[in-house]
């Protein structure tokens, strides 16, 4: 249930404070107040995109706050605790709207995401205004209604399983007959481009060997000298690093003869002598091998070109090339199985497919059984709403027991439409036909009065729910509304005094200009006040005593109507 909501800077709306009661809340005010605007505040904690247009003139940001309490809906908190929210009975939405973008949504604290908001929104508040007149009118929803009318939610769900299974089979028989009719083609491409990859037979990182094999021999006479030039000054000359050290070593053990105590050892320099030895050998052996090879370098430049060219074409990369031939490879192995697959998946194709009919035909069955609770408990309810001849039908267009499984759909093999007939002799038309907004008005609330007995939603907001109607069957909506408060919260926004006069709880919104500025302001009305705003609807702007009398009946006859169903 919604408790408490608060809204800053939001439309024409400065800050407003609103609490809610159990039962039925009327909203009500002149045309242009900001009701709907309240509405669309709402929208925002159910998890609808918010855009900078919403942010009042001259101020930065907007926030919508609400306190609900969830005590007890433990699906509801069960699925918030999925979430990583923490467990409570009461639940705090928050909404910042931002100019700079950064916007902000929260739940009891905790940072969250607009699909957050969206999956629990179901279980917390359904907006029934001109978006779900659009729901329930859209034909491609009815199918989704009556199921969860019906509690066909699980049987749908199983068939959904199967259906996709069936449906990747499906595709998968498509790619692989698709494979096979182009499959001569396609082989003699594979094979070419195996060919082409495995005849020049290319080695992992052998791009890179060759480019520093080729970078050796171009520089071979550099290479020759520098190690040359290197061999002298370490042994070769006369006056190498070798000769002298040998010189160093013979005046050490002269000044050794003399002075003892000279603590450099001999064999400290001889190591030297020896590292310095093996490195002037290694460096004469390596000129020695050293020599330019036109010839060898001719076979690396046509090797390097034969290898770029297959770099090029498969990925720019030695790698690339290497995981190219492992895919052709691999595809090569599939066109040549795939007979044998097909023949497999055909088995399974079949076994699916038999599964998939099974319980389709279960389900369709739960909505024919579905389909005439729902045309008796709507029928019941507009016969209700001044609609005595009235007729009503969840008309099964195609259903499973005369299709084959080829032509179901991701929603079972039923294809259904809500009918009505308005009045005694007229031939049933889709709900989308009705020209009358009073009748549309009135079958929306009588959908939506059988439905709410059967979902969990906590609380039930009707917008001009009241569009197109009047006197008698105003007040029968009104009584209407009264029954769907018994089950869960409801606020309506009326400007109908035969509606409001059932409200347990009355809200007047009204608008005032201060400083130039437009603010919306929310009222909570006293019986006296409730007595004023409803003759107020009743006579206008002039408001007598013979409307505050009548204004007074039709309170104290509402109240006497509800009692009496009560009893």
């Amino acid at each position: 249930m919604l408790n408490d909501l608060s809204i800053k800077n939001f439309a024409i709306i400065d800050e407003l404070n609103v609490s809610f009661s159990e039962g039925l809340n009327v909203i009500s005010g002149e045309t242009g107040a900001g009701k709907s605007i309240i509405i669309g505040a709402v929208s925002l904690l159910l998890g609808e995109r918010a855009t900078s247009d919403m942010i009042r003139s001259q101020t930065d940001s907007a926030v919508v706050e609400a306190l609900f309490n969830i005590g007890g809906y433990k699906e509801l908190r069960r699925k918030l605790a999925e979430m990583g929210f923490a467990d409570s009975e009461e639940l705090v939405i928050r909404r910042v709207i931002s100019r700079s973008g950064k916007n902000k949504a929260l739940i009891n604290g905790q940072m969250a995401t607009l699909a957050n908001l969206a999956a629990i929104s179901e279980s917390l508040i359904n907006i029934c205004g001109q978006h779900e007149h659009q729901v329930i009118l859209n034909a491609e929803n009815h199918i989704d209604i009556l199921d969860e009318f019906g509690g066909c939610l699980d049987l749908f769900n199983q068939y959904a399983l199967v259906y996709g299974r069936y449906m990747e089979i499906k595709a998968q028989i498509k790619k692989l007959e698709d494979l096979r009719h182009s499959r001569e083609e396609k082989t003699q491409l594979l094979k070419f481009q195996l060919k082409e990859i495995t005849d020049i037979n290319p080695q992992p990182e052998e791009d890179n060997l060759l480019a520093d094999e080729k970078k050796v021999l171009v520089n071979a006479q550099k290479l020759v000298d520098l190690a040359g030039q290197a061999y002298d000054l370490l042994y070769g000359d006369k006056d190498s690093a070798c000769v002298k050290i040998k010189e160093v070593q013979n005046q050490v053990r002269q000044i050794k003869n003399i002075d003892a105590s000279l603590m450099l050892a001999d064999t400290d320099i001889e190591a030297n002598f020896i590292s310095l030895q093996e490195a002037a050998l290694a460096l004469r052996d390596y000129s020695k091998k050293l020599f330019f090879d036109p010839e060898r370098l001719a076979q690396i430049d046509e090797r390097l070109e034969m290898l770029g060219r297959l770099k090029r074409k498969h990925g720019g990369t030695m790698e690339s090339v290497m995981l190219q031939k492992q895919k052709i490879e691999e595809e090569l192995r599939q066109v040549f199985s795939v007979e044998e697959e097909l023949e497999k998946l055909a088995k399974e194709e079949a076994a699916v497919g038999d599964d998939l009919k099974k319980k389709a035909l279960v389900l369709s069955e739960r909505r024919k059984e579905a389909a005439a609770t729902l045309k008796s408990a709507v029928e019941r309810e507009i016969h209700e709403l001044n609609m005595p001849h009235a007729s009503f039908e969840a008309l099964f267009k195609k259903d499973a027991a005369r299709q084959s499984v080829e032509n179901y759909g991701p929603k079972g093999a039923d294809e259904i439409e809500f009918y009505l007939a308005a009045n005694a002799g007229e031939d049933m038309k889709p709900l989308n036909k009705i020209a009358s907004g009073g009748e549309l008005s009135r079958i929306i609330l009588a959908l939506k009065n059988v439905l709410a007995r059967t979902g969990s939603v906590a609380t039930i907001i009707f917008d001009e729910v009241d569009n197109g109607i009047g006197g008698a069957t105003a007040e029968i909506v009104g009584r209407k509304l009264k029954d769907v408060s018994a089950n869960h919260q409801v606020i309506c926004i009326t400007h109908l005094p035969q509606i409001a006069c059932y409200g347990e709880a009355h809200l007047y919104v009204s608008k005032k200009i201060a400083k130039g500025r437009t603010t919306t302001s929310v009222e909570k009305l006293d019986e006296e006040q409730k007595v004023e705003e409803i003759s107020r609807m009743l006579g206008g702007v002039d408001v007598t005593e013979t409307t505050r009398k009548h204004a007074r009946e039709m309170i104290s006859g509402s109240k006497i109507s509800q009692s009496g169903k009560d009893q």
